[in-house]
């Protein structure tokens, strides 16, 4: 759970007049200044980034998927993020989920706000709310379900042939996602019908009569804070493809933190960076343990 009031500025933003920030809640936080340590790559002209254990591949690791917000594949805190993940023994793919077109950005200013601003200053900020507002809503409107899962697919496609050790070690693919990537995590967790799995048709429309289905994509993910998910999203994971069989879970409530907290960025909220580094081990727990 979140409270958006809570501040979520990063410490390099105090020095400056404004901050550059993504549209989509949860992906406002300026990138760190520190390196990230993997490559961006291409399968079937996709990018992507891959981050692999230091030994690599004496050892082959797991592969892990991660899905990130609408920051995507060039943001550092989305690398360094997978880094992270690298660091614990994962062999981390994280696909451009966007195709080359992240969430659009809005500069924000730091000043103080007006105690109390003038009938103009408000009409001001409500426009410029429901600008903003109407350019998430169109390129939401671009990355559907009917766009990204093929992009995905393609990408696992790929990468389980090269890293066919990794697969193997983990006895399947592993997946985490964050925000936008929240939802396709749990798709590809799910039994869909092929033509929704291949992008040919909306996953809440009705299929035709003996539309085959296929078998979820990962074996075991995790999420956090994740946006634009339905009940049947949620109802629709499976374990194993088997329907009667129950799903394994663990759910945590965190309190008075932003929307996307659990994504790596620097806070000078100390309690915002506690909840952060808990969110992680116990992504991390759960991926370890399955």
């Amino acid at each position: 759970m979140a409270d958006e009031d809570v501040a979520t500025r990063a410490p390099e933003s105090d020095a400056q007049e404004a901050q550059t920030k993504s549209g989509i809640p949860g992906d406002t936080k300026a990138d760190q200044g520190a390196a990230s340590m993997g490559e961006i790559t291409r399968y079937n002209e996709i990018e992507v980034y891959v981050s692999k254990p230091s030994d690599y591949p004496h050892n082959s690791g797991k592969l892990l998927l991660l899905l990130t917000g609408g920051t995507g594949v060039h943001s550092t805190n989305n690398q360094i993020q997978a880094d992270k993940y690298a660091a614990e023994g994962f062999l981390v793919v994280m696909p451009d989920q966007f195709g080359g077109d992240p969430a659009p950005t809005t500069t924000t200013s730091t000043a103080p706000a007006e105690a109390h601003p003038t009938i103009i200053e408000q009409v001001k900020l409500g426009v410029a709310s429901v600008a903003k507002s109407f350019t998430i809503d169109m390129w939401l409107a671009r990355h559907t379900p009917e766009k990204v899962l093929p992009i995905l697919h393609s990408v696992l496609t790929s990468v389980k042939e090269e890293y066919a050790d990794a697969v193997s070690s983990g006895g399947g693919i592993y997946a985490v996602g964050y925000c936008f990537g929240a939802k396709y995590a749990l798709l590809l967790a799910a039994d869909l019908h092929k033509d929704v799995a291949a992008g040919q048709r909306a996953p809440e429309t009705q299929a035709e009569e003996g539309m085959a289905r296929e078998g979820p994509q990962i074996k075991c993910g995790a999420i956090a804070h994740g946006t634009q998910i339905t009940v049947e999203e949620l109802a629709g994971v499976r374990s194993g493809g088997n329907a009667e069989e129950g799903v394994e879970h663990e759910v945590s409530v965190y309190d008075g933190v932003p929307h996307g907290f659990a994504v790596l960025g620097d806070y000078a909220d100390e309690g915002i960076v506690e909840k952060q580094k808990e969110a992680f081990e116990q992504m991390l727990a759960w991926l370890k343990k399955h």
